[in-house]
C-alpha cells in the first residue's frame, strides 16, 4: 500500500499563512494531491490544538482522521518551532519540525515550551532556547517524539543557513544530535545536492511542502510503501530512521532552482548570481554594494566534500515535479487562478483521481487524450528536460518547461 506523506504543514495561525487553512481544507487538499498522510501543523498553538482535539479522532496507531468523515486522509500531529539562541557569540535561529503520536504528548510539549516563548503569538513560535535544549526537553516528555531540522539550507532559519546556521549537525544540536535522524532538504535543494556532503549520509532526507496556503500542499512529499494494515506513526518513523529501508521508496521534489533561495542575490537590485559569480564580488551586490543573500547552492558548495553527481550506495531515489496548476498555467499561458486553468485542473483530478496520478503516474498517452500540450509538458518534466532560471533572495525561480525563453539549462550559471 503506497502512502504519500507531507509532514511540514501550517495552519492559519502561522504568520503569513492563509486564513482559509482549516482541517477540512487540508483534508480536501490532500485528497486532490494524492496525499495519504498530512501533518496537522502548528499543534503548539493553543487555539489550533483545540480545533485538532475537537475535529480529529484516533485512527491507526499515532495517526488521526476527521470526525464523522469517511475520508481516508490521515493526520500526523506536527509542528514547527524556531529556537533562538547564541552560540560562539553569534545569534542562531533554527527552524525545527516536530512529530508526536499522541495528543497527550502534544499538550505536555506545549506546557513545557510555553516557558520559553509565547505560543499564542504565532503558529511557528519563537523559543528562547538552544536547539539542543529543545530536543532534550522533548525527549524527556516522550521517546516517541521525532525532531528534524526544517528547510535545512535556507539562509536565515536553516541549520546550515548562510546567516545563522552551522557547518555540522553536531555543532547545532550538540550532545542531543543522537536524537536527530533526518533533515528536511527544503524547496531550494534536492537529495542530489545533499549527497555531496558525506557527513549527511546517516540522515534520512525528507521533503515536505511547508505550505502557506492549501494549494501549495504537496509541492514536495515522501513516498512510503507498507503492507496492508501496516500504516502507523511508528511504522513511518521506523522507515525514516532506516530500520526498514524497503518502506521508504522515494521523495517528490521541487526543482531546487525554482526555490526562492537557490542562488545568491539581491532582490532590491534584481541581481541573481551563481556561487562562482558571487565570489568575484566578495559577497557584495555589484549594483549597490550591500551584502548579498547567500543562497543554498553556495552553502552546499562550501560544505561539499564530493563532486556533483555523486550518489551514495542505497540512496533513496527522488523525482522532480512541477505542481500541476503551474504546468497548466504555463501550457495555456493563463493565470493559475483563472477559471480556464481551474476548470482544467478539476477535469484532470476527476479523470485521474489525484494530482500525483497526473504528474507522476499516468501514461502519457492517457494525458494526450485530454490535452496534447499538457502531455508534452508533463513528459518534459518527468525526463528533467527543462530550462531553469534559479530563484534568489526570496524570489522564486522559473521552470521553462517547453524552453520558450532563452535560458541556460540546469546547472549552468546565470550571468549578471
Amino acid at each position: 500500500m503506497e502512502a504519500i506523506a507531507d509532514f511540514h504543514i501550517h495552519s492559519r495561525f502561522a504568520m503569513a499563512c492563509s486564513k482559509n487553512i482549516t482541517l477540512q481544507g487540508l483534508d480536501l487538499g490532500a485528497r486532490q494531491k494524492g496525499i495519504s498522510v498530512i501533518g496537522t501543523g502548528d499543534f503548539t498553538h493553543p487555539t489550533w490544538l483545540n480545533e485538532i482535539k475537537n475535529e480529529l479522532v484516533p485512527a491507526e496507531q499515532g495517526l488521526f482522521k476527521r470526525r464523522n468523515s469517511d475520508s481516508e486522509t490521515r493526520f500526523a500531529l506536527s509542528a514547527e518551532v524556531c529556537t533562538v539562541f547564541e552560540s560562539a557569540g553569534k545569534s542562531k535561529k533554527i527552524h525545527n519540525c516536530i512529530l508526536v503520536p499522541t495528543l497527550e504528548a502534544a499538550e505536555e510539549i506545549n506546557q513545557s515550551l510555553s516557558k520559553f516563548g509565547d505560543l499564542r503569538s504565532d503558529g511557528r513560535p519563537l523559543l528562547g532556547m538552544s536547539a539542543a535544549q529543545m530536543v532534550e526537553t522533548l525527549m524527556g516528555i516522550s521517546k516517541d517524539v521525532f525532531v528534524f531540522p526544517a528547510h535545512a539550507w535556507t539562509p536565515w532559519f536553516g541549520v546550515f543557513g548562510a546567516f545563522s546556521g552551522f557547518d555540522s549537525m553536531e555543532e547545532a544540536y550538540e550532545d542531543q544530535v543522537k536524537h536527530i535522524h533526518a533533515l528536511e532538504t527544503g524547496l531550494s535543494s534536492d537529495p542530489e545536492m545533499n549527497w555531496r556532503i558525506s557527513k549527511l549520509d546517516k540522515y534520512a532526507l525528507l521533503s515536505n511542502s511547508d505550505p502557506h496556503s492549501i494549494p501549495k500542499i504537496g509541492r514536495e512529499a515522501n513516498v512510503f510503501d507498507f503492507e496492508e494494515n501496516e500504516l502507523s506513526y511508528n511504522s513511518i518513523i521506523k522507515a525514516i530512521k532506516g530500520k526498514d529501508k524497503r518502506h521508504f521508496k522515494m521523495t517528490i521534489e521541487f526543482y531546487p532552482e525554482e526555490g526562492k533561495y537557490h542562488y545568491d542575490g539581491h532582490r532590491g537590485c534584481d541581481v541573481s548570481l551563481s556561487p562562482e559569480e558571487s565570489k568575484k564580488y566578495n559577497g557584495r551586490c555589484p549594483v549597490c554594494g550591500k551584502r548579498l543573500t547567500i543562497g543554498v547552492e553556495h552553502r552546499v558548495e562550501e560544505l561539499a566534500d564530493r563532486p556533483q553527481g555523486y550518489k551514495p550506495k542505497d540512496a533513496i531515489p527522488f523525482v522532480h515535479v512541477v505542481p500541476l496548476i503551474e504546468v497548466l498555467s504555463y501550457v495555456t499561458r493563463k493565470g493559475d487562478k483563472s477559471m480556464h486553468v481551474q476548470g482544467l485542473y478539476t477535469k484532470l483530478i476527476e479523470k485521474f483521481g489525484s494530482e500525483f496520478n497526473v504528474t507522476i503516474k499516468a501514461d502519457i498517452d492517457q494525458i494526450k487524450e485530454v490535452d496534447k500540450d499538457l502531455a508534452a509538458a508533463i513528459e518534459k518534466v518527468r525526463s528533467d528536460d527543462v530550462n531553469l532560471i534559479p530563484g534568489y533572495d526570496g524570489v522564486f525561480g522559473t521552470v521553462d518547461i517547453l524552453k520558450r525563453i532563452k535560458a541556460k539549462p540546469r546547472g549552468m550559471q546565470k550571468s549578471l
